[in-house]
């Protein structure tokens, strides 16, 4: 999934370099959680960032 419902954060990619230089493609994830939030005026389960949870753009349904 990897992929944020709010900011449309999603994967990154780039190049793993070792101590010899050697060089393979990796992926950064983002830090992404499923829960139950309030979307539209009712609860839903979404997947979120981290970082929309902790900056209030999501609003968690108890």
């Amino acid at each position: 999934m990897a992929k944020c419902q709010f900011c449309d954060k999603d994967m990154s990619f780039g190049i793993k370099v070792s101590h010899s230089h050697r060089r393979t493609n990796r992926t950064w994830k983002p830090n992404v959680k499923r829960v139950k939030a309030i979307v539209d005026g009712s609860p839903t389960h979404v997947y979120v960032c981290t970082r929309c949870l902790r900056s209030g753009k999501v609003t968690r349904a108890v």
